[in-house]
């Protein structure tokens, strides 16, 4: 079936459109008076003057509404849909503030103090630019910029190097795949959003991280266990959201460069233009370069892929403060990696059995990725306290096209996603609601040629395992589309600073799964202003995409096996929070737990364990469950030195093909040191990360052959990286390194000498593929 995002459907869109132009008209008949928060932030100068001060990050804690003060240190910030009224104000060089602001409050004129004073706020850690709001009724963890810029985070998936909730992984050795794990379980089952819309999903499950880049982010929100109805049902382990910068508080011009000692180049540049008081825009360019082949482990496979990406986001923001606001965007992102034997040449390939017979025919893989996308946000703000109503609407073209060996591939999605949103209270502010309706079509287009070789020993039956008998050619077509709209409803209570409760239900109807349920509660009690615990509960569903969410396995020989009647994945989330702060060797310390269990209660099981030949897909049958464990303690012991330890146990398990096994390829723990130490004026900085790894599982070994049979498990190790910065006044120049102890797996491809070999299979990757990495880069900055 076809698919047009703007025709097809169109009768059905009709229907809704006036159901939604009723409800906008409801909406608006009810609402009445709006309200901001302004003022003035200022430092007192050796003359004991108010110096106003420019560029101070002024936000509601927990949320991603903020602005910046303009030159005459002045703010304005709506008060629309916040619960929580604590406002934040940050700077480098100063203490960071927490303000309570009442609610008959408008104005504030504030002063802040050098870092050199006395801390006003337990909210925030002083420099690790990492923080877990206690306000929040979700257990939500911010990374900002500081905490972003202690690694070279060139992009999303390089950007949790330090930070003990999130791992990061290769998902095979050929493609430079990452894949990330939240609480034990695969990134599928987090709902990875950019702006609060539904990014890393379908096809760019992949690669998708890499797609957003480092330089361009604001901020991450990671939030565990169960999230908010409002951005949908896919959210299973949690939800992260990445902030991306905005045009009206951003650099007038900022430029990064990195490369490292692999010859890898790395170029960002993002320019904001503030055209009235009330319009501008910002431009973001990125290009990521490396063409060399490196083998270190001397397989003959090229360690990491070439890979070429140019990716382009222009923005347009038009601000009325306390009336309207809405964001348009335009993103185009064109990527090409390629892979394989050292002395792999596209251009010169031909397939010949007798090449393969003797173990010489060169193997490449090549995959080309074009994705464009528009957003457009507004929001309406009524004169009602409290009360808004939103739009977001989104639409995306991915396509995806390429070969591993001699078998082809070819993959697109088209998207459109819209999300209408009204919040107000009911009685007082302490009851707080949002409604709404939301809806995805999403369309796939996905085939996949494969030409499998047959060899005597599987013919007939004899010890000669290595000579082709013949080929067998498949073609699997996974088309499918899927039409969903929804409503939501979220209730939020607060009493005093005490407690917080969120419930949330939605329902939605998918065309081919019929109508289902999510339902999700979080609650937070603060025992006092140092100390709080917070539990969550609720469902996330979720459809399989077979292949893209598995493209490693198109780099093996396996043939692919699905069952016809698989079903949309289901899972109980649920898990408690606990967080203390408290005062060590005189300064800020932090003490927190995460105890959270996820229970599936239907899964798509990719089953790598009954022949080593074949991949099947099926639904579970039996229990599969993951318990995440995880304890993590932050504090100064020595003035200007940040020191964070984190350890987590990984519990998981599923039952494949009849029998309840460890998940392949999670670690049973996690630790985590990092330690920050920043001169007067964060002149220089260093940085330092130790990361130990436990074992994990490898799929069944017991059916392959002797020589290329594997251990039963990985072992355990740790890898270190460490960052130096040097801090100008308007550049940045730092150093770094990763995998500083040069830990690589040595065998990460099963049979590389025989690639089109039945065994022939890269995804058996558990650690680092390429040691040593040695990098530098520049920051430019113009504010």
């Amino acid at each position: 079936m076809h698919f047009d995002i703007i025709y097809i459907h169109l009768n059905t869109l009709k229907m809704k459109l006036k159901f939604i132009i009723i409800t906008i008209l409801l909406i608006h008949a009810i609402a009445t008076f709006a309200q901001n928060i302004s003022g003035v932030v200022y430092e007192i100068n050796d003359k004991k003057e108010k110096n106003p001060l420019i560029g101070i990050n002024v936000y509601w804690m927990g949320t991603n509404i903020g602005t910046t003060t303009n030159s005459e240190g002045k703010f304005q910030l709506s008060k629309s849909g916040i619960t929580d009224y604590h406002l934040v104000l940050k700077m480098l060089s100063f203490k960071t503030d927490t303000l309570f602001i009442k609610n008959n409050v408008t104005r504030i004129e504030h002063q802040m103090k050098p870092e050199s004073q006395t801390l006003q706020t337990f909210e925030l850690k002083e420099r690790n630019d990492s923080y877990i709001s206690k306000l929040n009724a979700r257990n939500v963890q911010v990374i900002t910029t500081g905490e972003l810029y202690k690694a070279a985070c060139c992009n999303l998936s390089e950007s949790f190097e330090t930070n003990a909730s999130v791992d990061v992984s290769y998902s095979d050795a050929i493609t430079g795949a990452r894949q990330i794990q939240l609480l034990g379980l695969s990134g599928i089952y987090s709902q990875i959003q950019t702006e609060n819309i539904p990014s890393v999903r379908g096809m760019a499950s992949t690669f998708g991280l890499n797609y957003i880049p480092g330089s361009w982010m604001e901020s991450i929100q990671i939030a565990k266990g169960t999230s908010s109805v409002i951005n949908g049902f896919e959210s299973i382990t949690g939800q992260i959201n990445v902030e991306y910068k905005k045009p009206a508080n951003s650099e007038k011009l900022f430029v990064n460069i990195y490369a490292n000692n692999k010859a890898r180049i790395e170029t960002n540049v993002t320019s904001a233009f503030k055209l009235t008081d009330k319009l501008s825009t910002m431009l973001m360019l990125h290009t990521d370069n490396f063409n060399q082949k490196i083998d270190k482990n001397n397989d003959n496979f090229m360690d990491l892929p070439k890979l070429n990406t140019i990716n382009i986001f222009n923005r347009w923001d038009y601000m009325n403060p306390g009336k309207f606001t809405s964001r348009f965007g335009i993103k185009y992102m064109e990527e090409h990696r390629e892979g394989g034997t050292m002395d792999y040449d596209k251009n010169s390939f031909i397939i010949d059995t007798a090449k393969i017979n003797k173990w010489t025919e060169p193997y490449g893989f090549s995959l080309t990725t074009r994705r464009g996308e528009v957003f457009w946000k507004n929001g309406i703000i009524f004169p009602r306290p409290y009360t808004s109503l939103a739009l977001i609407v989104n639409a995306t073209n991915h396509e995806q096209k390429g070969y591993f060996g001699i078998n082809n591939y070819y993959g697109r999605e088209r998207t459109f996603y819209a999300n209408l949103l009204f919040s107000s209270f009911i009685i007082n502010k302490d009851h707080k609601f949002t409604s709404g309706l939301s809806y995805i079509l999403d369309n796939f287009v996905e085939n996949y040629d494969q030409t499998q070789f047959v060899y005597n020993y599987q013919f007939f039956g004899n010890s000669d395992l290595f000579t082709v008998h013949n080929s067998v050619d498949y073609k699997y077509l996974l088309n499918r589309e899927e039409s969903i709209p929804g409503a939501f409803l979220e209730y939020t209570f607060t009493h005093k600073d005490k407690l917080a409760i969120i419930a949330g239900i939605r329902a939605d109807h998918h065309n081919k799964y019929g109508m289902f349920y999510t339902p999700r509660l979080n609650i937070r009690y603060h025992f006092n202003e140092l100390t709080v615990i917070r539990g969550s509960i609720g469902y996330g569903y979720r459809t399989a995409n077979l292949i893209s969410e598995n493209l490693s396995l198109l780099a093996s020989q396996r043939s692919f096996v699905f069952a016809n009647d698989l079903k949309q994945e289901k899972a109980l989330n649920f898990g408690v929070n606990f967080t203390k702060s408290f005062s060590l060797f005189g300064r800020n310390a932090e003490f927190d737990v995460d105890l959270y269990r996820t229970n599936f209660e239907n899964q798509v099981i990719v089953d790598l364990e009954r022949i080593p030949t074949v991949v099947y897909f099926y639904n579970l049958d039996g229990k599969s469950y993951s318990n995440s464990y995880q304890v993590q303690l932050s504090m100064e012991p020595l003035k200007s030195l940040t020191l964070l330890v984190a350890y987590r146990i990984n519990d998981v398990k599923t039952t494949i093909d009849g029998v309840l096994l460890e998940r392949p390829f999670v670690n049973k723990y996690k630790g985590l040191i990092t330690l920050s130490y920043a001169t007067r004026f964060d002149k220089w900085k260093f940085d330092f990360t130790t990361q130990f790894n436990g074992s994990a599982r490898l799929p069944n070994q017991s059916l392959m052959p002797a020589k290329i049979k594997r251990a039963d498990t990985t072992p355990e190790y740790v890898i270190f990286n460490a960052q130096i910065t040097r801090k100008f006044k308007h550049f940045d120049v730092y150093l770094g390194g990763e995998n500083l102890g040069n830990f690589t797996q040595t065998d990460p491809i099963t049979e590389p000498f025989a690639p089109y070999h039945s065994h022939f299979d890269t995804t058996m990757t558990w650690g680092p593929v390429s040691g040593t990495t040695i990098y530098a880069g520049l920051r430019y900055t113009l504010k």
